[in-house]
């Protein structure tokens, strides 16, 4: 795949979404101590963001299957560049959420046009490992943004770390622009079918169904730890960017390092709906023991640091117990994505393709997710506010118990699809 420049034109993309994911949700972290939010507030976050994308997948979705896949993703790489702009210019906290909208817009054009891209031009029998790769890549970026963007905050502040984005972004315009080829979608004839019965056919499938059940709740839970691990490393321990860059980075190393594995296993092994189950308990697992990040401090005290002033760091940095136990349960949470997340591309692909609707079933999973990500974040920050971190992050936690259980139930009304050979 290394050796492929189409694949390496998507993974150009895959890293500069990923990155630019990951520095913003540090830097969200920092908007809200400095503007002194509540919960519900912060909840809106990432609220704001789902909903953008809410509207946005099922007719991008369809538009991707119909058109030129490469100019809509070079147009979603500039107008993520746009975005940074925007956030260079943030002043109020109404000013970060009308930019969350503006970068769920974004997003959602650079993720599924990238996905449906790959699962399209992958060989077949290796679809599960090209995703799982592709994935990986993400991972590796976003790792890369905890860690280079919590830096370039921490030394540097908001306007140059956004310049940075946007020259990775540009580069990765140019490379897809050079490496790839001209409409690798589009296989559907707009007058072959309207969307509305594409997206009929896809939902009486029962492997669709019971997917989008899942996700459902699955994005409830994890999109309110996305949201609320660094604001709460952050505003209750009062970590620097560097360090609540560093627990994200521990979901990520793990879930860059076994992702494209896992995904060669899904193709050797099948059953994939076995490998979403066993990472979404997982992951319920390493949710439920965030809140034990704020009884750290009757086990360990606080470690200093010495850094010698490097890259402009302060010459001594400070971890405090909990840092500790919220990136082993950040890394539990990474673990989980690399088990689940290939099988789960995978399987809408393969029933996509029956339809020649690759891209369609791709913005059914991001419409489904998006429904709980719009509400989890908000949900889970009342709930914080009403009551305490322990019931939030606990619900968060039983709600992706319960949904991976009913998509146990459901999948096996229905194994998963045979691609229709071409």
């Amino acid at each position: 795949m290394l050796g492929n420049r189409e694949f390496l034109a998507l993974s150009g993309t895959a890293f500069a979404r990923s990155q630019a994911y990951s520095t913003i949700l540090i830097a969200l972290a920092l908007y809200a101590d400095q503007f002194n939010t509540t919960g519900a507030v912060e909840g809106l976050f990432g609220t704001a963001m789902a909903a953008a994308q809410l509207l946005i997948v099922l007719p991008l979705g369809r538009y991707i299957d119909t058109h030129n896949a490469k100019r809509i993703l070079v147009f979603g790489l500039v107008f993520n560049v746009l975005v940074f702009v925007g956030y260079a210019q943030v002043q109020t906290v109404a000013h970060v959420i009308i930019m969350r909208v503006l970068q769920g817009f974004g997003a959602s054009i650079l993720w599924i046009t990238g996905s449906a891209v790959v699962g399209t031009v992958a060989p077949d029998g290796e679809r599960g490992q090209w995703l799982g790769s592709y994935n990986q890549v993400g991972a590796f970026s976003s790792l890369a943004g905890d860690m280079i963007g919590g830096i370039l905050l921490a030394v540097y502040g908001f306007q140059a770390t956004y310049a940075v984005l946007s020259a990775i972004t540009v580069l990765a315009a140019l490379f897809a622009l050079w490496f790839l080829r001209d409409n690798p979608g589009g296989k559907k004839d707009p007058e072959e079918s309207t969307g509305v019965e594409t997206f009929r056919q896809l939902g009486r499938r029962q492997a669709i169904r019971a997917l989008v059940v899942f996700r459902l709740g699955m994005s409830f839970g994890k999109m309110a730890v996305i949201t609320f691990v660094p604001i709460y490393a952050r505003t209750a321990f009062g970590m620097s960017p560097v360090l609540v860059g560093g627990i994200l980075a521990g979901g990520k190393l793990t879930k860059a390092a076994t992702q494209g594995i896992v995904g060669g296993f899904t193709d050797q092994f099948g059953q994939k709906h076995r490998f979403i189950i066993a990472g979404a308990f997982v992951y319920a697992i390493g949710t439920a023991m965030i809140p034990l990040a704020g009884v750290a401090s009757q086990f360990g005290s606080a470690v200093t640091l010495h850094t010698g002033g490097f890259s402009g760091l302060p010459s001594t940095v400070t971890i405090v117990p909990a840092f500790f136990v919220l990136f082993v349960a950040y890394g539990i949470c990474g673990v989980a994505d690399s088990i689940r997340l290939p099988a789960s591309m995978a399987l809408f692909v393969e029933e996509g393709e029956q339809f020649q609707a690759v891209a369609g079933a791709l913005s059914l999973r991001s419409i489904a997710w998006k429904l709980g990500q719009v509400i989890g974040p908000v949900a889970v920050g009342v709930i914080w506010d009403l009551t305490d971190v322990v019931t939030a992050f606990g619900v968060a936690a039983g709600i992706i118990a319960g949904a991976t259980l009913v998509f146990g139930l459901l999948f096996h009304g229905e194994p998963a699809a045979t691609p229709t050979p071409e």
